[in-house]
């Protein structure tokens, strides 16, 4: 077998930043949804999205290869836990968003170490390990909910509206694009960078498609905006499995 035949997780390809991009926008929809419109709080938010994590998770770990459907509902799991933890450490715990990113940045190169000191690299395709998934999952969970926290704390400490804010993030990732085109520097440096800044610019686009029109949004509403995202992604999905079983069967 090959080193993709032999894996768990997503290739990373235009398709898989697509997806991602989708994925924290309806996290950061679908995590309101739960807190605010349905009014359940920011503590019963992450039991839910923490046990629906948990549960794709299990069901992610146990299987022998990559399934397309099951890999990406936990990448919903981890930006929808994400938006809960964040929110619950700036607006249940009332540490702020400053903090709640010190906090998460330190979580984050935490898991990189021991990963890195565990496997001599932090390479994110193929993985195949169990333990090594862990750490894959564990750095993805804290990355979703660090970009939760940097985007509202752009909102909040630079008082940049949710278009601004996408400028912004946007505009890191395509540095980053440029700089993985342009030069040398450590793809999977680069690879995390973007994965972080893909979720406040995911982001950005559900409060956008969610908050009050006197806001800059477009009041469509958490569960209209949930719905939206969910039909993209189904799309995006449909063609990442015939991508996949393409180039099995190829």
């Amino acid at each position: 077998m090959t080193n993709e035949h032999l894996n768990k997780v997503a290739k990373i390809t235009l398709i898989f930043w697509l997806m991602k991009i989708v994925a924290t926008t309806l996290g950061e929809t679908l995590g309101d949804f739960l807190s605010m419109t349905l009014n359940l709080g920011y503590t019963v938010g992450i039991a839910i999205t923490f046990a629906f994590f948990f549960v794709v998770l299990l069901t992610q770990l146990s299987v022998k290869k990559y399934i397309p459907v099951i890999y990406w509902l936990v990448i919903i799991g981890t930006t929808t836990l994400g938006t809960e933890i964040s929110d619950y450490i700036d607006r249940t715990m009332h540490l702020g968003y400053t903090f709640g990113t010190i906090l998460l940045v330190s979580c984050l190169l935490l898991t990189l170490i021991l990963w890195f000191r565990k496997y001599k690299n932090l390479e994110v395709f193929p993985i195949a390990d169990k333990q090594k998934e862990i750490y894959y999952w564990t750095a993805i969970l804290f990355s979703n909910s660090l970009g939760t926290a940097f985007g509202d704390f752009l909102g909040d400490y630079f008082g940049l509206s949710y278009l601004q804010g996408a400028c912004v993030t946007g505009g890191v990732i395509l540095v980053v694009v440029l700089l993985h085109s342009l030069t040398k520097i450590n793809h999977i440096v680069l690879f995390w960078v973007a994965f972080i800044f893909t979720r406040p610019f995911g982001a950005t686009f559900g409060d956008l498609l969610t908050k009050p029109l006197d806001k800059g949004g477009l009041h469509l509403g958490t569960l209209n905006s949930s719905l939206i995202s969910v039909g993209i992604m189904t799309i995006l999905l449909f063609i990442a499995h015939r991508q996949y079983k393409h180039s099995n069967n190829g």
